[in-house]
């Protein structure tokens, strides 16, 4: 069915309406009350620059349970000697503005982290709800990853790697804090190889949601990141 158009009104249709593509809505904006809504519903904005805001729910969703996560035994060799530092919300912007960068090409169009995006989530960051993992050489950042927690759900928003397995390395160390705190999932959106072979899975809609209650994320009302 088509996809609804969203007001001025916060508020967001059944993710059962999403089309078979996933997409939901069309429209809105990026407040931080919405984006909350947005993610606590299993709901996730996705767009081009120049293109009206699209909110998707994709059915099958792409999931890593901390308890599942795979570790090669040679990405295991290198971490053991490995001299990376990995830091928690050290430097969030600098995290989200190499994972625009390194996507966005010469022309600056190459990416979905539009500017407007990359200020929503500074602005979610500054709040206490959009976290970053970073990885440094020395004082050279060199990969990292940044997303949303509501609850015990972490939502995954965009990676990035200038040096070997940087990447890797911090969403093993993610993985290991979020299974240490007893978190529920890390919501990967999109599904890669690269993701299933470190324990990432596909289920369904209907799973997900579950999923998100048993994380503790409310629907509606108050929002707790617990990161």
């Amino acid at each position: 069915m088509p996809c609804s158009r969203l007001s001025d009104d916060l508020w967001f249709p059944p993710v059962e309406t999403a089309e078979d593509c996933g997409l939901l809505a069309v429209g809105g904006d990026l407040s931080p009350e919405r984006l909350l809504l947005a993610y606590s519903l299993g709901i996730f904005p996705w767009y081009n620059q120049g293109d009206p805001i699209l909110w998707w729910s994709p059915d099958p969703r792409c999931v890593l349970f901390p308890e599942n996560l795979h570790i090669s035994r040679s990405l295991k060799r290198f971490i053991r000697r490995t001299s990376y530092r990995i830091s928690f919300n050290e430097d969030f912007s600098a995290v989200i503005y190499w994972c625009r960068r390194l996507r966005a090409g010469l022309d600056g169009s190459g990416t979905w982290i539009t500017p407007e995006m990359k200020q929503a989530y500074i602005r979610l960051h500054k709040l206490g709800f959009a976290h970053s993992v970073e990885c440094w050489d020395g004082d050279q950042l060199i990969g990292g990853l940044y997303g949303i927690c509501i609850g015990r759900c972490f939502f995954g928003e965009s990676m990035f790697s200038r040096s070997q397995n940087a990447s890797k390395v911090v969403l093993v160390h993610l993985l290991e804090y979020l299974g240490e705190k007893k978190f529920e999932l890390l919501d990967c959106q999109q599904t890669t190889d690269h993701l299933l072979s470190m324990g990432a899975e596909e289920i369904s809609r209907d799973q997900f949601q579950q999923h998100l209650q048993r994380g503790q994320v409310p629907p509606y009302g108050d929002f707790v990141s617990l990161f």
